[in-house]
């Protein structure tokens, strides 16, 4: 395993940004970190770096860290550490799959029985979408685009899918903001919104299950290079 060590004072963010027991947001900054690459794959977590830059004992930031190897998003080594786990494509894989299987029935549904303040709120998401990869604001856009896809899933009026999707969705979250840096890509995901969107407008489900499929599809294939390209990321 690599093992990259750096501060990591400016890296995880305050307990004040989280909500739950000290153990629930020293979990939840752990994880935000590991979700947007702050803490990179194959990186070590040393525990008391963390205790330090977050002001905890020990106790929480163990009890972090069994939930996020239980999650899989890190792996402890015997007389090694503890290090954010690598990239998985068996991973990525199974949870495009999952996430394709929801979005496509949901997409369907709400294309179905869309209402015209609905696709008010998804054209306004798609404005703002342009505007952030217009401004090159990557964290913003990205966190926008999760939005319009939970949005989505939340039209079909089913509360749980949303959670579902975020669940089945992890690993290949971290896979995919490793391509959000190329250029050009941002641009690209907007017309595939812009196409889904359209598609749901035009309350033709069979376009907008087309739009989502491309949409979703597409993306496999590029993290199936990126394993290629970047296989120190990669387990």
């Amino acid at each position: 395993m690599s093992q990259v060590v750096r501060d990591r004072g400016n890296g995880l963010r305050p307990l004040a940004a989280f909500s739950g027991t000290l153990a629930q947001r020293t979990y939840a900054a752990l994880k935000e970190a590991i979700l947007d690459l702050t803490l990179k794959p194959g990186e070590i977590i040393r525990k008391g770096e963390v205790c330090s830059a977050l002001g905890v004992s020990r106790s929480p930031v163990s009890e972090a860290l069994a939930r996020l190897a239980a999650e899989a998003l890190v792996d402890v080594v015997p007389q090694a550490g503890t290090f954010v786990a690598r990239l998985s494509m068996e991973e990525v894989r199974e949870g495009a799959f999952l996430r394709e299987a929801l979005e496509l029935h949901a997409v369907e549904a709400v294309a179905s029985a869309v209402t015209d303040e609905q696709v008010t709120l998804l054209r306004r998401s798609l404005a703002v979408q342009e505007a952030l990869a217009g401004a090159e604001d990557m964290g913003a856009f990205y966190d926008e685009d999760a939005r319009m896809h939970e949005m989505i899933l939340g039209m079909t009026g089913h509360r749980r899918l949303p959670g579902l999707s975020r669940t089945a969705w992890v690993h290949v979250d971290r896979a995919r903001r490793l391509m959000l840096p190329t250029p050009g890509r941002m641009a690209e995901t907007v017309e595939e919104h812009r196409a889904i969107i359209e598609a749901i407008a035009a309350r033709d489900p069979a376009a907008a299950r087309e739009a989502t499929r491309r949409h979703l599809g597409q993306l496999l294939k590029r993290l199936e290079a990126l394993a290629m390209e970047r296989p120190d990321l990669f387990s």
